[in-house]
C-alpha cells in the first residue's frame, strides 16, 4: 500500500474516526484505525457499538490496507509539518510515514482481522438538512440519562410521523423536546439512538443546509453525509410516554430573556458547592414584574433581580442550577415563556411564539 495526501486533510479524518476507536479494549486491533487505500483513502474506527468511516482524497500509487494504533498514529500526524504526507507499508507490516525531512516507521496490524461495521440496508431513508439535525441534537442531547439501570433513557428518541421530526431526551429530572415540521411524504419511523453515538453525529454535521441521509434498520442506524458515515447500534425497548409528561396547564406564566436568566443562575452557581441538592438556586417573586434569583450557601450568597412580565400566581421554588443552565444555553430565542405549576410541579421553558421546543425541569423538595 502507498498513498500520498495532505497532512491537514489526514489529521481531520483521524480526529473524526478516532472518536469511535475503543479505549482499553481486550482486543488490541480495536485500539487501531483501519486505513484502506483504493480510490482515495477510507479511515475507519469501530468499537463494536459505533463505527465511523471518513473518506479523503489522496493519490494511491498502490492499493492496500492496514490497521495502525489510533493514538500513536494521531500523535505522529499531528506533530508533522504542514506538508504532503506519504504513507507506505513495508516488510513485516511496518508502516513508513514521511513528511518533508521527517521519517517514521511504526508497527501495523493485518487489516484482515479488523471487524466489519454492520451493513445497514437502505429500505427506509430520511433526508434532513445538516444544520437542522445538528441543532436538534444540541438542544436535546444534554438531557440524556447516564443511569445504566434504565437503558432506554441512555439515548435520544427520534420520532418521524411522516411530516414532523421530533427528538426527545429524558433523564428522570428533566426533559428536552425539539421538533420541526420537515414537509410531506417523510417515512414513518421511530428509534432510540445512544447518546454517545449522537454526540459524534453532532460533531460530524456541518452548520449548513447540505443533506444528511439517515438509514435505520431493526438493530442499527446509519448517518451518511457523503464524506463521513457513522453506524451505531440502536437501543431496544419502549420509550417513555413523553407527551403525557409535559403539563398542559399553567398556574404561572412568565416571559423573560433567557440570556438574563442564564447569566443570573451562572452567577448564583459560583457560590454553590458540588452538593447541588443541598444548596439549590431559589426563584422567588416579590411582585409581578420582578424575578429574584438567589443562592445561600456556606461559601457565600447571591441575590439578583431580573425584570419579567408575569400572569398568574407568584412563585417561590428551588431548582438544581445545572438543569436550568444546560437548558438555557441551548435556547437561541431572545425571549421565552417559563411556565410553573405550583411549588412542586414541573417547570417548562418554551418559545414565546412557537412550539418548536420545550424543556421540562423538576423542582427540588425543601
Amino acid at each position: 500500500m502507498k498513498l500520498i495526501c495532505s497532512r491537514d486533510r489526514l489529521m481531520e479524518a483521524i480526529s473524526i474516526v478516532q472518536k469511535a476507536v475503543a479505549t482499553r479494549s481486550t482486543l488490541p486491533i480495536l485500539d487501531g484505525i483501519l486505513l484502506e487505500a483504493k480510490n482515495g483513502v477510507i479511515l475507519t474506527g469501530y468499537d463494536l457499538e459505533t463505527g465511523i468511516e471518513c473518506h479523503i482524497e489522496a493519490d494511491v500509487p498502490e492499493a492496500g490496507s492496514i490497521v495502525v494504533n489510533a493514538r500513536m498514529f494521531g500523535d505522529i500526524i499531528r506533530k508533522l509539518p504542514d506538508d504532503i504526507v506519504t504513507i507506505e507499508t513495508g516488510h513485516n507490516l511496518a508502516l513508513q510515514i514521511e513528511c518533508g525531512s521527517t521519517h517514521f516507521s511504526i508497527k501495523g496490524i493485518r487489516a484482515d482481522d479488523y471487524p466489519k461495521i454492520p451493513v445497514v440496508e437502505e429500505e427506509q431513508q430520511l433526508v434532513v438538512k445538516q444544520n437542522l439535525l445538528k441543532d436538534m441534537i444540541r438542544q436535546t442531547l444534554f438531557a440524556v440519562s447516564t443511569d445504566e439501570s434504565r437503558p432506554v433513557l441512555n439515548g435520544c428518541f427520534l420520532n418521524c410521523d411522516g411530516k414532523n421530526l421530533e427528538m426527545v431526551a429524558i433523564d428522570g429530572f428533566r426533559l428536552a423536546l425539539r421538533k420541526n415540521e420537515i414537509g410531506e411524504g417523510l417515512p414513518v419511523m421511530k428509534f432510540i439512538i445512544p447518546g454517545k453515538a449522537l454526540n459524534e453525529v453532532g460533531r460530524i454535521l456541518q452548520s449548513n443546509e447540505s443533506p444528511v441521509e439517515i438509514y435505520p434498520s431493526q438493530n442499527h442506524i446509519r448517518f451518511d453525509t457523503g464524506r463521513v458515515k457513522l453506524v451505531s447500534r440502536l437501543i431496544q425497548g419502549e420509550y417513555m410516554n413523553y407527551k403525557g409528561i409535559i403539563p398542559q396547564t399553567a398556574e404561572t406564566t412568565m416571559t423573560i430573556s433567557p440570556a438574563a436568566m442564564l447569566a443570573a443562575i451562572e452567577r448564583a452557581s459560583l457560590v454553590i458547592t458540588t452538593e447541588e441538592r443541598r444548596f439549590p438556586v431559589r426563584l422567588t417573586m416579590p411582585d409581578d414584574e420582578t424575578l429574584v434569583v438567589s443562592a445561600n450557601t456556606e461559601i457565600g450568597t447571591l441575590r439578583e433581580e431580573i425584570n419579567v412580565s408575569m400572569t398568574g400566581n407568584r412563585i417561590d421554588i428551588d431548582f438544581n442550577p445545572r438543569y436550568f443552565v444546560d437548558a438555557l444555553k441551548a435556547i437561541d430565542e431572545d425571549e421565552i415563556s417559563v411556565v410553573f405549576n405550583g411549588s412542586m410541579g414541573p417547570c417548562v421553558l418554551k418559545p414565546a411564539d412557537s412550539q418548536e421546543f420545550a424543556y421540562l425541569v423538576l423542582p427540588l423538595r425543601r
